[in-house]
C-alpha cells in the first residue's frame, strides 16, 4: 500500500515582510469530508504498515497485561470518620472508588466497603470515559465529580447522593477539566470554573444546590486572555483559593467557605513577573512568592491583616520551593534541590530536609489529606522501586512503611540498574540524564535506547517506576530521560533558559544527550529512538529537522508542530495563554525565532528517520491538523524510504484512549514499531554475549 498523498492548495501566510507557504492549511476544516477521508486514509495506511508487527505487538501487550496486578488498592486516606481509596482489579479498564467508615487505619480490614463510584459501570454508556475531581461536601453524603465522554476539556458536574445512590438533578456543563469544582462548608453551594469559546477557563460561577443552572451567579471573570482561572480548597478547608495565572504572573483571591455569599478577598494584586501561591495555617496565610527570590521564598501574614508580610524561613536559592502542605501540627514543604524532588519539615524556624535511601528518586505528599491528621501519607518511588507509601507520625517524626505498590510476575530490583549521567550542551551547561536498564544490558557494546524528554512549561520529568516498562527492559532496551532546559528539574532558571527566546536550548540539550550516548558507547544512531509528547512532540519534531540523522526512529505523540500558525490564531483554544511560553509572533523578533524551529515550517528535502506520529481528532490542546499537515509535508519532501505512519484516534483527544487495557494496547503498538527499528539487546550475537 502506498502512503496517502494529501492534496495541496496554495495558502500563503504573509507577515513581517515574510511569506510562509501552507499548502495543507485546508486540513484544519474537520467539517470537510475530504479532510476526514484523508485522516482515515492515514489510519488505513497505519494499519497496513503495522500488520507485519501484529505478532510483536500482541506479544508486548500480553507481557504488559501479565504485569497488571490481580488487584491494586490505593492506600486509604482519612477524612473524618471515613477512609477513601480506589481499587482496580486486573480485568477492569477503570478504577472503582470506595470508602470505609472506621475509627482508625488498624480497624479498616474489618470495616464494610461502600462503593462510591464504579467507573466501569459508567463506561458502559460510551466508548470513552474520563472522570476527575471527586469532591465531597462537609457531611460526606454528597459527591460531586466531573465527567467527559468525548476527550475534550469540557466536563459536566454530576452530584451523587450517597444515601440513595442516585444522582441529583443538578447538572453543570462546560466545566474545565482541572481545578474547577469546590463546595462551601455548608454544602448548599458549589463553586465551579467554566470555559469560554476558546476553551480558556475564565469564569467562576456559584451554583445553589437544587436550583437550575440558568440561575447560577457569575462571581468573577478573568478578562485578560493570557490568564486562566482555577480553584482549590485550602488544606484546612477554611478557604476556597481562586488562582488567576498566566505563565509569568499570578493573582489570588479567597472565599471563606463559611461565608459563601461574602465578597472575594484579594491577597495581592497582580504585578507582571510576580508569581505567588497561598495556603492557610492556623491564624495565618502562608505565601510562596518569587518576588526578589527566583526559587521562591516562604512568607506569612495574619488573616486579620492581609497587607502584613513576614519571612517564615530564610531564603535559600539552592532550594526551589513549590508547594505547601500545612497540617494542624506540622508544616511540610515540597520542592526541588540537587535536581530531585524534596520534602522539608518546618522545625524551629528552619526547613529540615527529609533523607531517603536511594540516590535517584521522586517524593511527594499524598493529596487531599485531613488537616487534623496526626499521620501524613508520603509517596516515594524510583526507577527501580515501585511507589511506596510511608506514614509520617507528626508527633515524633518517625516514618513507617505502609504499602508497596504490587508488581505482578517476577521482579527483582537487584537485577536492574538506575544511574544518572551528565551530557554537555553546546553552551557548556551540564544536562542530567537518568538511565534505567536490566543488569548486563550495557556490557556487550552499544545497546538499543529510547531517549525521552519533555522540556516545557517548567514541568519536570521525574524518576518513576512502571511495571509496564519491564517487558521492554527485559529485552535489553535502555530507557533514558533527558531533563532538558524548559523543565524545572534544576530550579526556576532551568525553566527560564528553555522558553521564549531561549527555546532552542530545549532541542539542543536533547541533541547533546543523544550525541553523548553515542560518543560514550552506550548506543549508536541505528539503535537510538527519540520519544516526546505534546510540547515534547515539538521537541521530537524540531530534533527531526535539526539532527534527525542521530536517530533511527522518532516518536512524536500528539505533537505541537505548527508553532507559528497556531500562535497567530487566537481562535484556536488556549493560544493566547501560550504567548508567555513561546512568545507572541505578532512581534517580529518572536515570529522569526519561532519560525526558525517550528517543525512544520522547517521540513526539508532530505532523509528523515522512521517516524510514528499520533494525534486525536477531538484534541483541544494540539489540533489534529498540526500533525496531519506536518506528516503531509514530510511525505511530500522527505527523500528516504523510511516508514512514516500517523495514527489518529477518531473518538478521543489529547490523552488517547480511555481505559487501562486500551491504553496498554496503544503503548504496545508504539513499542513494537520502535523495537522493530532499533532492535533489542537479544539481537546480540552469542559470541558477543560470551565475551
Amino acid at each position: 500500500m502506498k502512503p496517502p498523498i494529501a492534496k495541496r492548495f496554495p495558502h500563503p501566510h504573509e507577515l513581517h515582510g515574510d511569506v510562509r507557504e501552507d499548502d495543507y492549511y485546508w486540513l484544519k476544516d474537520r467539517n470537510n469530508p475530504e479532510v476526514i477521508e484523508y485522516v482515515e486514509s492515514e489510519n488505513r495506511y497505519y494499519n497496513e504498515m503495522m500488520e507485519p508487527l501484529k505478532e510483536q505487538t500482541e506479544e508486548i501487550y500480553q507481557q504488559m497485561v501479565d504485569r497488571v496486578p490481580e488487584s491494586e488498592v490505593a492506600v486509604p486516606v482519612q477524612h473524618g470518620p471515613y477512609f477513601t481509596y480506589s481499587r482496580l482489579d486486573k480485568t477492569m479498564q477503570y478504577p472503582i472508588y470506595a470508602r470505609k467508615k472506621a475509627a482508625s487505619r488498624e480497624l479498616l480490614p474489618e470495616a464494610t466497603e461502600e462503593i462510591v463510584l464504579d467507573l466501569n459501570e459508567l463506561a458502559k454508556e460510551s466508548d470513552y470515559l474520563s472522570v476527575t475531581a471527586l469532591r465531597w461536601n462537609t457531611d460526606q453524603n454528597l459527591l460531586a465529580y466531573l465527567e467527559n465522554r468525548d476527550g475534550t476539556d469540557r466536563y459536566t458536574v454530576f452530584i451523587k447522593d450517597m444515601e440513595t445512590g442516585q444522582l441529583l438533578t443538578d447538572r453543570i456543563p462546560d466545566v474545565f477539566i482541572y481545578g474547577s469544582v469546590e463546595w462551601s462548608r455548608c454544602g448548599d453551594y458549589i463553586f465551579y470554573i467554566t470555559v469560554d469559546a476558546s476553551e480558556r477557563p475564565s469564569q467562576l460561577m456559584r451554583h445553589r444546590l437544587g436550583t437550575d443552572t440558568d440561575q447560577d451567579e457569575l462571581i468573577y471573570e478573568e478578562k485578560d486572555e493570557t490568564f486562566t482561572l482555577s480553584i482549590s480548597k485550602s488544606q484546612s478547608g477554611k478557604f476556597i483559593i481562586i488562582h488567576a495565572k498566566s505563565k509569568t504572573t499570578s493573582e489570588v483571591r479567597l472565599i471563606d467557605t463559611d461565608s459563601p455569599l461574602a465578597p472575594l478577598q484579594l491577597v495581592d494584586a497582580r504585578r507582571t513577573g510576580i508569581e505567588y501561591d497561598v495556603e492557610h495555617w492556623g491564624e495565618n496565610l502562608l505565601i510562596l512568592t518569587n518576588e526578589n527570590a527566583q526559587n521562591f521564598k516562604l512568607l506569612r501574614c495574619p488573616i486579620s491583616d492581609l497587607q502584613a508580610r513576614e519571612n517564615l524561613v530564610d531564603y535559600d536559592e539552592k532550594r526551589y520551593l513549590q508547594a505547601l502542605y500545612p497540617f494542624r501540627e506540622k508544616l511540610l514543604v515540597a520542592g526541588r534541590e540537587n535536581g530531585l524532588t524534596q520534602l522539608w519539615e518546618l522545625k524551629d524556624g528552619q526547613l529540615e530536609r527529609m533523607e531517603w535511601d536511594e540516590p535517584i528518586y521522586s517524593v511527594s505528599v499524598k493529596s487531599n489529606q485531613d488537616y487534623d491528621a496526626s499521620e501524613v501519607l508520603l509517596s516515594f518511588e524510583s526507577m527501580l522501586t515501585p511507589e511506596t507509601t510511608f506514614g509520617l507520625d507528626l508527633h515524633n517524626g518517625v516514618r513507617s512503611g505502609i504499602q508497596v505498590a504490587p508488581v505482578s510476575g517476577e521482579y527483582d530490583p537487584s537485577k536492574f540498574r538506575q544511574k544518572q549521567v551528565w551530557a554537555t550542551a553546546e553552551d557548556g551547561v551540564k544536562v542530567p540524564l537518568n538511565l534505567v536498564y536490566k543488569e548486563g544490558a550495557l556490557d556487550h557494546g552499544p545497546a538499543p535506547i529510547i531517549l525521552y524528554a519533555y522540556g516545557s512549561y517548567g514541568a519536570n520529568s521525574e524518576p518513576y517506576f512502571s511495571p509496564y516498562r519491564l517487558p521492554v527492559l527485559e529485552k535489553g532496551v535502555v530507557f533514558v530521560t533527558a531533563q532538558v532546559r524548559g523543565g524545572s528539574e534544576m530550579g526556576k532558571q532551568w525553566y527560564e533558559d528553555g522558553k521564549m527566546q531561549n527555546k532552542r536550548n530545549t532541542f539542543t540539550d536533547f541533541i547533546a544527550a543523544a550525541k553523548y550516548l553515542i560518543e560514550e558507547g552506550y548506543t549508536t544512531s541505528e539503535k537510538l529512538a527519540a520519544r516526546g509528547g505534546s510540547a515534547g512532540g515539538l521537541l521530537a519534531g524540531a530534533v527531526a529537522n535539526m539532527s534527525g540523522d542521530l536517530f533511527n526512529v522518532i516518536v512524536p505523540e500528539v505533537p505541537f508542530v505548527d508553532v507559528v500558525t497556531t500562535m497567530l490564531d487566537t481562535s484556536i483554544p488556549l493560544t493566547t495563554l501560550e504567548w508567555d511560553e513561546w512568545g507572541d509572533p505578532r512581534e517580529p523578533e518572536a515570529y522569526f525565532y519561532m519560525k526558525s524551529y517550528s517543525p512544520y515550517d522547517n521540513v526539508e528535502a532530505k532523509s528523515y528517520p522512521h517516524m510514528y506520529v499520533t494525534t486525536g481528532l477531538n484534541d483541544p490542546r494540539v489540533g489534529y491538523w498540526e500533525p496531519a499537515k506536518w506528516v503531509a509535508r514530510l511525505r511530500e519532501l522527505k527523500t528516504d524510504n523510511h516508514i512514516l505512519v500517523m495514527k489518529t484516534n477518531m473518538g478521543a483527544g489529547h490523552f488517547g484512549e480511555s481505559g487501562r487495557l486500551n491504553q496498554l494496547k496503544e503503548v504496545a503498538s508504539l513499542y513494537a514499531f520502535v523495537l522493530d527499528k532499533i532492535g533489542t539487546g537479544a539481537d546480540l550475537k552469542v559470541e558477543d554475549k560470551v565475551q
